[in-house]
């Protein structure tokens, strides 16, 4: 169910409810979506399954498509100290 914020506010008993239940409850702000309101544990489960997927940042480096890029070869300027 989508709520608006004021709305949310008015029944925030009824929105922690029924996320309780297992139903994340969207909430709206001016018309569009805002922010989601699930139970601790739903979202234990979400932040542990994105953290079991989620390969290192060299992994994801490494893994680019695409050729490999030749560095440029350019000498350094000379610096006055």
């Amino acid at each position: 169910m989508t709520w608006t914020l004021q709305d949310a506010k008015n029944k925030f008993s009824a929105v922690v409810d029924a996320a309780l239940a297992g139903t994340p409850q969207q909430v709206s702000r001016r018309g569009k979506p805002a922010v989601v309101v699930l139970s601790a544990e739903d979202y234990k489960y979400l932040l542990a399954d994105a953290v079991e997927s989620r390969e290192s940042f060299a992994d994801h480096l490494l893994a680019f498509p695409g050729p490999e890029v030749e560095r440029a070869q350019v000498k350094p300027r000379d610096v006055d100290l």
